[in-house]
């Protein structure tokens, strides 16, 4: 069991679980670590969340998500301050560190890129002394291209690289996802420059199964089912000297319309044999 004291567990990787099950399944299978959703927090509460996680002995790795930050009005971005702000309160009080954000997409109508990533560099301008007060970093997510239109606008570590290095790196870093970044070829170079930098706030697994399903979202594979090289990331991140949790982070729903005890086991042994 050893080798599965980084391993954390993302709430989304075992949906059919409520946060009760999450903590009792983690606990009994020896793993000590989960990465946390906002809905089903807000529905169980917060403190009641950090209650019955720490007596389970669990620890939260991050808490996902923020973000959605490219809205061009002033009311949207009013909107979209004051929600993430929320969400470092709700971190804070789940006493993870890390806040991961997902950009957002593209407003209606707009093909301007460049300026939505912008929006996102002047809300994070707003947010990080916020964070910083409650000891609670930012993790920009980049997200594989093919979300660039309705859900980030961030597709590449470069590019959440060029944002993040705006700010103190205690402040602002990246998520390095292997489903988002796997594809890069710029990738090993991102990683050693995020890691240069302490900016590898959050490490996430989950793999990259073809056909992708209609709506693309739920198309995450199980580790080993599909084309990424967990061992060669895992040693690009190590290599820079990340010791921190490594969170699976899989959305499929046949993984959801399973027995949650299965998806556990199946996990941790596939984190074993394909991660280690």
């Amino acid at each position: 069991m050893s080798d599965l004291t980084r391993l954390s567990i993302n709430q989304e990787t075992i949906k059919q679980w409520s946060l009760p099950e999450l903590a009792e399944g983690c606990a009994k299978a020896g793993i000590d670590k989960a990465g946390l959703w906002r809905g089903p927090v807000q529905e169980y509460g917060v403190e009641r969340t950090a209650r019955l996680l720490g007596d389970a002995g669990i620890g939260v790795t991050s808490l996902c998500r923020g973000g959605f930050l490219t809205a061009p009005d002033p009311a949207g971005r009013a909107r979209a301050l004051d929600d993430n702000r929320a969400a470092l309160d709700e971190a804070a009080g789940l006493s993870t560190d890390t806040l991961v954000l997902v950009s957002g997409g593209l407003p209606a109508g707009s093909r301007d890129l460049y300026g939505a990533r912008e929006r996102v560099a002047d809300a994070l301008a707003e947010l990080a002394p916020y964070a910083a007060e409650r000891g609670v970093r930012l993790a920009i997510e980049p997200l594989h291209p093919m979300f660039a239109s309705d859900r980030c606008v961030v597709s590449t570590l470069s590019q959440a690289l060029d944002i993040a290095e705006r700010f103190p790196a205690e402040q602002v870093g990246v998520v390095v996802d292997t489903y988002h970044v796997w594809w890069d070829d710029q990738a090993p170079a991102q990683i050693a420059r995020a890691g240069a930098g302490g900016r590898i706030h959050s490490f996430q697994l989950a793999d990259w199964i073809t056909p992708l399903p209609a709506g693309v979202l739920l198309g995450r594979g199980q580790l080993g089912e599909g084309s990424v090289d967990f061992r060669a990331l895992r040693q690009q991140v190590e290599d820079t000297g990340f010791t921190g949790p490594i969170e699976v982070e899989i959305f499929n729903e046949s993984l959801w319309a399973r027995d949650g005890s299965e998806v556990l086991a199946e996990v941790a042994a596939r984190y074993l044999e394909h991660a280690c």
